[in-house]
């Protein structure tokens, strides 16, 4: 096996995978999962639904009736396109290939999410992190540095931002978005948008601004749907390096579903914001323990040891995610996802 293995990369060898933490048994609250399933009567329609579904052609016509049914969701400017990815890991992949010429850069702020690392390594682009402000914050100073020194390819800005649930201050997103304009992309990640009070869909007029969204916080986690906006010609260029049969019928035949019964969906998005609110309120009131504000579906917290507390937590199947290793700046923080109100009560009662 020691000889098999000297074809894989050194720098893959060296990586961890992503680490999923078994969950059967506990209160979820790890992931970011929207807690709500749909009614049993939506359920069984669903079923009978996908049971009718041809799993012996290849998607096709139904992936573009998605495409226009998202569109006419998610309010997509005229003139701009719409492609879709299995789930937003994927489209963060493409992009990154898209622009991994020789010398390219790729540029975030940290903490942010991990996946846009990691695709620049994988595609052997270089990554330039950009450390947030103590509460957060984008550092306008150092972003526009960062800029102007390392003249990215692109630029990721998380909005909300994960694991914090920042939603950054927009007069310092639209200064990097007009330093990028000469030389680079820059990619708006709202997967969270669900849960926000803002989006940039207006700053999609500009030539050079992505949007990219997911169903994933919607409600459909386990289904797999991505989607990206911006300027036609734009998309066009990444939409070349799309796996043709990216997203299975299976899949497109339930986010439809889900875009038909949206209500639904905006209704426990609604109590998700209410429950995030609960709980941002009981941490405050736990000594020593210190939440930020999100536009998420979760709560970023610092304990007085985080190790600890999960350890706790775990004890009593629940499951959150310590993410204190991730950046010096999370230091003794663990992000708790907003659950239902049972859910939620479990938490705090362990908590306290």
């Amino acid at each position: 096996m020691s000889d098999a293995l000297r074809v894989i990369r050194p720098d893959v060898r060296a990586l961890h995978a992503y680490a999923v933490q078994p969950s059967e048994g506990f209160i979820k609250l790890d992931v970011m999962e929207n807690p709500h399933r749909l009614p049993d009567a939506l359920q069984t329609e669903l079923g009978v639904r996908l049971g009718a579904v041809a799993l012996n052609r290849y998607p096709a016509e139904r992936t573009l009736v998605l495409r226009e049914a998202l569109a006419r969701h998610a309010h997509k400017p005229e003139g701009c396109g719409l492609m879709l990815g299995n789930g937003s890991d994927e489209l963060i992949s493409l992009l990154t290939q898209a622009i991994a010429q020789p010398g390219s850069t790729v540029l975030a702020p940290l903490p942010s999410f991990v996946m846009y690392a990691m695709s620049a390594q994988l595609l052997g682009v270089r990554f330039v992190g950009v450390p947030c402000r103590e509460d957060f914050q984008l550092d306008a100073d150092a972003m526009l540095a960062a800029i102007a020194r390392e003249k990215p390819a692109l630029i990721w800005l998380a909005y909300p931002n994960n694991p914090t649930g920042t939603l950054w201050d927009d007069t310092v997103i639209d200064a990097c978005i007009k330093a990028m304009a000469p030389h680079g992309l820059v990619v708006v990640d709202e997967a969270y948008q669900p849960f926000a009070a803002k989006d940039s869909l207006a700053r999609l007029q500009q030539p050079h601004v992505l949007v990219m969204r997911t169903m994933s916080k919607f409600g459909l986690a386990g289904v797999r749907i991505g989607y990206l906006m911006g300027q036609q010609a734009l998309v066009d260029e990444v939409e070349k390096l799309r796996p043709p049969f990216n997203v299975s019928v299976l899949n497109v035949e339930a986010a439809l579903f889900a875009l038909e019964h949206e209500a639904v969906y905006a209704e426990q998005a609604a109590q998700v914001r209410a429950q995030r609110e609960r709980l941002f309120a009981a941490l405050q009131a736990l000594p020593g323990v210190t939440p930020f504000p999100s536009q998420a579906n979760m709560v970023l917290a610092r304990f007085p040891d985080a190790a600890r507390s999960f350890a706790m937590l775990k004890s009593k199947r629940i499951l959150v995610k310590n993410v204190s290793p991730m950046h010096p700046l999370l230091h003794n923080c663990l992000r708790l996802t907003v659950g239902t109100p049972e859910e939620n009560s479990a938490l705090i009662e362990a908590l306290s």
